[in-house]
C-alpha cells in the first residue's frame, strides 16, 4: 500500500465570499467532483461520493487563540495534542518543547522503526542547506520530523534528476525565482501524474505545498483564484494517474489563512481533509481532528504489512 499526504500550508473553510474568498471563485472541477459538486466552504459537512470522502477537520484542539503551523504541523505528525501539552498555539518554527516531542513522536520516526519506506519529496536548494548549517534558518517542523528520523532532505540533484519536486508542484519557481534555467518545469496535470509516480516508490510519501499560506499572508485574491484552478489542474493529473484499489491520498491543513483574504493572519475555522482510494473509509474512522491523522496512517500501513 501506498500513501500520498499532500499538505496545504495554511487552508480553511471559510465564507461564501467572492470578494475575500477564492474558494468561493475558483474554478475547481477535479476537487468538487470529489465532493458532489459542493464548494469548499463552510458548512460543506461530510461528504461522501463515489471516489472521496470529505471531512471537515478541527485545527483548534481546545485550545485558545489561532491555530499556529508549528503545533498543528506537530500534532498532524504525531497524533498528540501539542497545543495542549505546552499550553499554547505556538508557530511558526518549533520551540525546544514541541521539538522534544517530535524527535520522540514523529511519524517518520515511528514508520522507520516498523521497516516502512517514508520520505518528504520535497526538494530545498543550496541555499536551504547553507542557511539551516550557518545556523541563520531553523528547520520548520515537517524538515525537523524527517531529519529526527535519520531521513535525508532532497536537495538540488534530486530535483534535476525527477527524484524530488518543487514546493509549487510544477518545478516553475526554480527558474523563476532560483535561477535554474534547465530545472524541469511539468505543466499542472503532469505535475499531478508525477506525483503520483514517486508516491509509489514508498509506503509514506509527504509533500508540503506552503505557497498557500504565503498567498493567505500577503498575496492578492487574483493570485489566490489562480493559485486553486492550477491546484486542482495538479490533482486531477494526480487522480487520473492514481490507483484507489490498493493505495490512498490524504489532503489536509493545518490551520485557516487563505480562505479569508480580509485578514492577513490565521483563523480558527476547520480545514479540510480529502480522501481518495477505497481505504479512505477506514482512515476517516473517527476523523475529527489533527490528532488523527498520524494514528490511520499506522493503522492502515502496519495493516497491509501483516497482509490485512
Amino acid at each position: 500500500m501506498h500513501i500520498l499526504f499532500v499538505f496545504l500550508d495554511g487552508v480553511g473553510l471559510g465564507d461564501d465570499d467572492a470578494a475575500n474568498n477564492p474558494f468561493a471563485v475558483a474554478d475547481m472541477p477535479n476537487l468538487t467532483a470529489l465532493t458532489g459538486g459542493k464548494r469548499w466552504l463552510r458548512g460543506i459537512g461530510r461528504v461522501e461520493t463515489e471516489r472521496a470522502t470529505f471531512v471537515p477537520t478541527d485545527p483548534n484542539l481546545g485550545v485558545e487563540g489561532k491555530p499556529q503551523s508549528a503545533t498543528g504541523q506537530a500534532t498532524i505528525l504525531t497524533g498528540l495534542n501539542v497545543p495542549r501539552q505546552i499550553g499554547q498555539h505556538y508557530g511558526p518554527k518549533p520551540n525546544r518543547a514541541i521539538e522534544d516531542i517530535v524527535r520522540v513522536e514523529s511519524l517518520f520516526v515511528k514508520l522507520t522503526q516498523r521497516g516502512l519506506t517514508s520520505a518528504l519529496i520535497n526538494a530545498y536548494p543550496p541555499r536551504y542547506f547553507e542557511s539551516i548549517d550557518s545556523g541563520m534558518r531553523k528547520y520548520s517542523v515537517v524538515p525537523f520530523a524527517v531529519t529526527v528520523a535519520g531521513l535525508p532532505l532532497f536537495g538540488e540533484d534530486d530535483f534535476m534528476r525527477g527524484d524530488a519536486m518543487g514546493a509549487g508542484f510544477t518545478g516553475d519557481g526554480w527558474r523563476t525565482q532560483l535561477g535554474y534555467e534547465d530545472a524541469p518545469v511539468y505543466a499542472p496535470a503532469e505535475a499531478g501524474a508525477h506525483l503520483a509516480e514517486l508516491a509509489r516508490r514508498r509506503n509514506f510519501t509527504f509533500f508540503e505545498h506552503w505557497p498557500t499560506d504565503v498567498l493567505g499572508h500577503r498575496g492578492t485574491l487574483e493570485r489566490g483564484v489562480a493559485h486553486l484552478e492550477q491546484f486542482d489542474a495538479v490533482m486531477g493529473g494526480l487522480l487520473d494517474a492514481w490507483d484507489d484499489a490498493h493505495d490512498l491520498i490524504v489532503v489536509t491543513s493545518d490551520h485557516g489563512n487563505m480562505e479569508d483574504m480580509s485578514q492577513r493572519g490565521h483563523t480558527v475555522n476547520l480545514v479540510p481533509t480529502l480522501l481518495v482510494g477505497q481505504a479512505r473509509h477506514r482512515f476517516a474512522e473517527n476523523l475529527s481532528d489533527l490528532t488523527h491523522f498520524t494514528p490511520a496512517i499506522l493503522r492502515l500501513l502496519d495493516g497491509a504489512q501483516a497482509g490485512g
